[in-house]
């Protein structure tokens, strides 16, 4: 991905996200929906850059550096 690309939620966040991942957060949100991811997105990512999200292991740097950047660019569709 270019750096100075445009981000979007359905081509570069949600692809990001397992089966797995929104399975486990189900109960709280749905991590394949930008309204909820939106609406979490400080949460998401501080858990991300935590490394406590996912739950089997943190993402590559690189991919949380992505999110960040989505979540800090008005979280587009």
């Amino acid at each position: 991905m270019i750096p100075d690309q445009p981000l979007g939620f359905e081509a570069h966040i949600k692809p990001m996200f397992r089966e797995l991942d929104r399975e486990s957060m189900k109960a709280a949100f749905d991590l394949w929906s930008h309204d909820d991811v939106s609406q979490h997105a400080d949460a998401i990512l501080a858990r991300l850059q935590a490394g406590t999200m996912p739950c089997d292991g943190s993402w590559p740097q690189a991919q949380v550096d992505l999110f960040q950047r989505w979540a800090e660019s008005g979280k587009p569709r």
